[in-house]
């Protein structure tokens, strides 16, 4: 078979392209698991010492009013994080979450923090530190790699857009997150939240399971309070599955809300960036910083019409009051146990006032990805090798091509555990302006919208549809890959329209999280009915990172 035939999404089945059904969705491991007295032993002694707590499990809000009313520095709180990121993610528990931490960030904070005395804040986050993806670029002392060993001292020639913006706000780029490598678009059998660069990332309620993918390191980092917040992207689920199984809220905006300028490349049509954060309000503050036209990203032509200033105005604790809320069950199923949770989810939601119509199924669900894989092959190459041009002629890859020799010759540490067939099948398509892509993406997007999303939300007057957002973490296995099955959140990538996923409950100790999608340009509604849940059920629990977590039949 060629290696072209290998990468064939179609044989490789509906998890081929992006991890597991191209869907940037989960994990595995290359390290060994902990033993577990060690593990208890390391964590007891590094998790949250006594009398370091003060900013564990802190809102931007309350981060900002003590910035304000002087009660701390942006040294003390980069100071604290510094600290935890050394207890928690390079010693103790070991998550392997964050690649690197910006060398300047306590001189920074110290500019800032004069900045604050001399002319006051820039915005209310002045002086907060804010963690991002690696596959965000920032023209600073941080590398852009994506995770990869090709881009590892690769250092981006211009801010991303959303870091020009949190960079204007007076916000401190704390460091870089470690990522399913290339975003999980690499190969079969691929480990999610596993790079060359940063090893695999580990889930901070049970080590010996999974942080999801791609965003994993991103969303570990917020979950252990390694970061206040963080900004992810999102292909195809990897915001929304690494934000539920670590218990947070992750936020995918529509794609030309938010610039995707700056940021390594899977899909033009899918790619989004968004939010990562403990709570729906820091969701909202981060998003109105960083929703907005950019002439960088043509797909955000109409975002000037339809940004809005301030999506924290939308949050109303009664929000779910009279709300229609169509429950897809058939994107149920993946896991029964989250199942359960969802449907105790749905009593509260009622409770509150919500009308529930059950069900609300999105029939167009199921065949999408026989096309989608298609279409993001497409993309891969073209947008790859576009970033490859633009980081101009000191880049140690130029093409997709020499990217995939790259990971040929240095197989002992690329290669190791699973391949490149997804970058070789890519590597195969021709031009955006082939004939085929522009069939299979108009098909995708019809059935990811007008036979999808949209035809539902008319037909039942809905508000939102929600499902479980995936199951609960997968044990890391390094040998045979991810055992997880497909998140829901497939057809709100695939039509590009916003998603939200909030913490539900959990199973085992292992977080669930409540997924709620709309049409395009929707977020300041899907912000009302996930805030009002949040505050219904407030299922948000700091983990304690146990070794692992033994479930019985």
């Amino acid at each position: 078979m060629s290696d072209a035939a290998a990468g064939d999404p179609r044989r490789l089945g509906r998890r081929g392209f992006v991890g597991r059904v191209g869907a940037c969705v989960a994990l595995g491991a290359l390290a060994p698991a902990l033993r577990a007295e060690e593990a208890l032993a390391r964590v007891g002694a590094h998790a949250v010492p006594p009398g370091t707590q003060e900013f564990h499990e802190i809102s931007l809000g309350e981060l900002s009013e003590g910035l304000a009313n002087g009660r701390w520095t942006s040294r003390a709180i980069v100071e604290w994080y510094l600290d935890a990121i050394e207890r928690i993610d390079r010693d103790g528990p070991e998550l392997n979450a964050i690649l690197e931490v910006n060398p300047e960030a306590l001189a920074i904070a110290d500019a800032l923090d004069a900045e604050r005395k001399a002319k006051g804040p820039r915005s209310p986050l002045h002086g907060v530190p804010i963690l991002l993806k690696d596959n965000i670029g920032t023209a600073d002392k941080l590398h852009t790699s994506a995770g990869s060993l090709a881009l590892a001292t690769s250092v981006a020639p211009r801010d991303a857009f959303v870091v020009e913006r949190l960079r204007a706000a007076g916000c401190l780029m704390l460091g870089k997150s470690n990522m399913s490598e290339w975003a999980a678009a690499r190969g079969r059998g691929a480990i999610g939240g596993w790079s060359a660069r940063g090893s695999i990332t580990r889930n901070p309620y049970a080590l010996d399971r999974s942080a999801g993918g791609s965003s994993s390191g991103t969303a570990a980092a917020v979950s252990a309070n390694l970061a206040p917040a963080a900004l992810g992207t999102e292909t195809m689920g990897s915001i929304m599955s690494p934000s539920a199984i670590c218990g947070i809220v992750g936020l995918k905006p529509t794609v030309g809300l938010v610039s995707r300028a700056g940021i390594i490349p899977v899909s033009v049509t899918h790619d989004s960036v968004g939010p990562m954060t403990r709570t729906v309000r820091d969701a909202a503050i981060l998003l109105s910083l960083i929703a907005g036209r950019d002439p960088r990203d043509a797909t955000t032509a109409d975002a000037a019409e339809y940004a809005e200033k301030d999506y924290t105005s939308f949050l109303d604790p009664e929000g779910l009051r009279g709300a229609r809320i169509g429950v897809a069950r058939n994107l149920f199923g993946a896991s029964v146990v989250a199942d359960r949770v969802i449907e105790l989810a749905l009593d509260t939601m009622a409770a509150a006032g919500a009308v529930i119509v059950d069900p609300a199924d999105l029939d167009s669900a199921e065949g999408i990805w026989a096309f989608d894989a298609e279409v993001l092959s497409y993309e891969l190459k073209a947008g790859l090798d576009a970033y490859f041009a633009s980081l101009g002629p000191s880049s140690p890859v130029k093409s997709l091509r020499d990217l995939i020799a790259f990971n040929a010759r240095n197989s002992d540490r690329e290669l190791i555990w699973f391949g490149q067939e997804t970058l070789q099948y890519a590597e195969s398509k021709g031009p955006l302006t082939s004939p085929e892509y522009q069939r299979m993406l108009q098909l995708v997007r019809q059935l990811a919208r007008a036979q999808g999303i949209d035809a539902t939300l008319q037909q039942y007057k809905l508000d939102a549809i929600v499902a479980p957002t995936d199951s609960p973490a997968w044990l890391i296995d390094v040998l045979l890959g991810d055992n997880a099955v497909q998140g829901s959140y497939v057809v709100s990538a695939a039509a590009g329209y916003p998603s939200i996923t909030v913490p539900a409950g959990d199973v085992a100790g292992l977080p669930v999280g409540m997924l709620f999608m709309g049409s395009a340009y929707s977020e300041g509604t899907l912000l009302r009915l996930a805030y009002a849940f949040e505050q219904r059920v407030r299922a948000r629990r700091a983990p304690t990172f146990l070794p692992s977590i033994q479930v019985r039949p």
